[in-house]
């Protein structure tokens, strides 16, 4: 059986090409670090600014104490067409002085509305995930690509 092929690719597509499996895939996996043991779970971004991507969290779940403890978190999204793509960064929580964005993005998004009620409540925590590197794989291209920033 001979060895799949990934599609080819300019590399000046690597940035849309990105953009396009964050759109496509929705739903990305966070990985966090809990002392010396990484955890892994699905999130659903509230908001997503090119590689910036924003991600709604509550005060009692375990990842506030991992990224309080550590910040430093990677996000993984894979396309139906399983081309992936890797956003390595920093967590950081939005403070009160980010009040206007919150509320923006409370607008945005209904289920945030009807579980907490207010955008002030003291449970939520959105993160601001800020890109420090960013790579794409093709299926089947078993290496990643660096995507401009």
């Amino acid at each position: 059986m001979p060895k799949p092929r990934p599609d080819p690719f300019d590399p000046e597509e690597l940035p849309s090409l990105a953009r396009k499996v964050i759109k496509e895939a929705k739903f990305p996996m966070l990985a966090t670090i809990d002392g010396d043991q990484a955890r892994l779970r699905p999130v659903s971004p509230v908001r997503v600014d090119g590689f910036t991507i924003y991600v709604a969290n509550l005060q009692a779940y375990h990842k506030t104490a991992q990224i309080a403890a550590n910040p430093k978190v990677e996000l993984c999204y894979l396309a139906p067409s399983h081309d992936q793509i890797r956003i390595t960064g920093t967590a950081h929580s939005l403070s009160e002085g980010e009040q206007p964005l919150i509320d923006e993005i409370w607008q945005q998004n209904p289920l945030l509305r009807q579980y907490l009620g207010s955008s002030t409540n003291p449970e939520l925590i959105i993160y601001r995930i800020i890109p420090e590197q960013v790579r794409f794989m093709r299926e089947w291209a078993l290496d990643y690509s660096d995507v401009p920033l």
